[in-house]
């Protein structure tokens, strides 16, 4: 949880107050101060020193090991070890250096008075917003343990959910880097060869050949210039999808591209209910655990129905029905799902049945991807085969047709 320093005034005296606390954001600070009596003045969040290097920012941690660090942590807490003590020993366990960095310096800060969630807050690129916020939620309920269980439960649906669209995903990806392989060196190397017999022929090329001919001849000759090419587009484009408007661009291309958007859109569902459902019962709040959901789902019509839904929420109106206007993003289950949860206050259990729902339907998709993308691409292989053998046929045919 990202630590805060305020200035405010006593509302009955009109006195001047400065401090510091730990609040998933700004607003959650005007909220508790007010809750105080106190009027907010002014805020900023409070930069932590650390002594992780700036290379390191360029390494990750695995899901999986932030996965069975929540597991471990809860289990010693749950055993009666200090927050200190369980740092302590995971640090030592763990056999990634940059990730053992970062533990000692969440022990030292907790050891130097600080929350464990405030310490955490200083690493967004490993704990982020919902991990904060759950162990803050964890601290200040005196019930750390149980919330750090359900948030390894969240955790292990997110590898679960992750694993199974990478692993259908790899097979597609494995032919398609193949085949730009296997082209890139037929142009380059093998092509030349084959085309310095038809240089010399007298005979009228056809279009197809000469297209080939004309790209080897490129490739081999400007070799340096394809590859910075390939970088800059590949750069390039992963810039752009990080801009606001590629991000707008890249999330309505995924919600409307064949096969790819029941996958988006199943993922995206599974990950909404079950996110919210573990907020929810860690006893965040519905308009927080709408901002962090928002925040934590990557596309941004999901965020644009989430971030509406909380300003509707404050007005009165029920998320189902906001959500109801997105079609494309919410399947109508999902509203009519919510809608019973609304009307029972069992909102999270219905949200939790729902993320179970889709995940099974996630999984059912990738076990049948690989049998739906391999026809595709075997016809655009074999077309692509059968364009260069025809490209390289015809000059021979029409050779033999001259000397006949």
């Amino acid at each position: 949880m990202p630590q805060f320093s305020y200035t405010a005034r006593v509302i009955a005296s009109g006195e001047s107050v400065d401090g510091e606390l730990s609040a998933t954001d700004e607003r959650a600070v005007v909220a508790e101060l007010r809750s105080k009596g106190l009027l907010l003045t002014s805020v900023k969040i409070v930069k932590q020193q650390t002594t992780v290097k700036w290379l390191d920012r360029f390494q990750r941690v695995p899901l999986k090991e932030r996965m069975m660090f929540t597991r471990n942590l809860g289990v010693m807490v749950g055993s009666g070890l200090t927050v200190s003590k369980a740092l302590m020993n995971l640090s030592e366990q763990t056999k990634n250096k940059y990730f053992q960095k970062i533990l000692d310096e969440v022990r030292q800060q907790v050891e130097s008075g600080n929350t464990f969630s405030g310490a955490l807050a200083a690493y967004p690129a490993v704990f982020d917003q919902l991990f904060t916020s759950m162990v803050y939620v964890g601290e200040i309920s005196g019930n750390l343990e149980k919330i750090l269980e359900i948030l390894a439960i969240q955790l292990e649906k997110e590898h679960e959910l992750t694993s199974k669209v990478k692993g259908a995903l790899m097979y597609p990806s494995v032919v398609m880097v193949a085949m730009i392989g296997i082209g890139i060196v037929m142009l380059t190397y093998v092509l030349p060869r084959i085309t310095s017999v038809f240089r010399d022929m007298d005979v009228t090329l056809p279009a197809s050949t000469l297209f080939i001919m004309g790209l080897g001849d490129f490739m081999q000759n400007h070799s340096f210039l394809v590859m910075g090419g390939f970088v800059g587009i590949v750069a390039g484009t992963k810039w752009f999808a990080g801009t606001p408007h590629g991000k707008r661009i890249f999330g309505w291309l995924a919600l409307r591209t064949p096969i790819i958007s029941d996958i988006i859109v199943k993922v995206n569902c599974a990950r909404f209910a079950r996110i919210f459902s573990s907020l929810l019962k860690s006893g965040v709040a519905v308009t927080n655990a709408l901002m962090i959901v928002s925040d934590t789902i990557s596309n941004v019509y999901y965020k644009d129905a989430l971030k509406e839904g909380l300003e509707e929420i404050q007005k009165g109106v029920e998320l189902s029905t906001v959500i109801l206007r997105y079609p494309k993003a919410f399947p109508v289950l999902v509203p009519q799902m919510l809608a019973v949860g609304e009307e029972t206050g069992k909102t999270e259990v219905v949200l939790e049945r729902l993320a179970d729902f889709y995940e099974e339907e996630v999984n059912q998709v990738t076990k049948n991807l690989s049998s739906i993308l391999e026809p595709v691409l075997m016809v655009f292989i074999g077309t692509a085969v059968g364009f260069f053998a025809v490209a390289m046929l015809q000059p021979i045919y029409s050779v033999m047709d001259n000397i006949n």
